[in-house]
């Protein structure tokens, strides 16, 4: 694989995962780490295809709040009732768990709905989703020895 089809594989694979697309991207990291492409371009390149992924999350929730009442909307009223509870009881700083798998998404989403500032949002999902890329890293350099 040449080195722009690797990184960019990687890129969109990152940016998929992060939307409410159920892929992950972890493996392709690891496998790219394991063929001994650069660490710090791979870590750059997921970290922007995550964070971007997840800012396509927030405009869709900045989008889609004013459809809630329609019926083909894909969350019923209580469910999206209970994740702005939850949002709003956690707040911004819940973002810093955007990273994980089945609750990390819909987070961007609903700081999107909850008209979260772009620029707060914007620095805790990278936060998140850096750490997260770099301790798989960490782990995956460190077992390969």
């Amino acid at each position: 694989m040449t080195g722009l089809a690797a990184y960019t594989g990687l890129f969109l694979a990152a940016l998929a995962a992060a939307t409410i697309l159920p892929m992950q991207s972890e493996a392709v990291l690891v496998g790219l780490l394991l063929a001994d492409y650069s660490p710090w371009l791979l870590l750059a390149v997921a970290s922007l295809g995550n964070v971007l992924g997840s800012l396509i999350n927030w405009f869709l929730g900045r989008g889609v709040a004013r459809y809630r009442d329609r019926r083909w909307f894909p969350v019923s009223p209580e469910r999206l009732a209970q994740a702005e509870n939850w949002y709003r009881r956690y707040g911004k700083w819940s973002l810093l768990l955007s990273w994980a798998p089945v609750i990390g998404d819909p987070l961007t989403v609903v700081a999107g709905v909850l008209r979260e500032p772009l620029p707060m949002f914007l620095v805790l999902v990278t936060i998140a989703k850096v750490g997260r890329y770099l301790v798989l890293a960490a782990i995956t350099l460190s077992w390969m020895g």
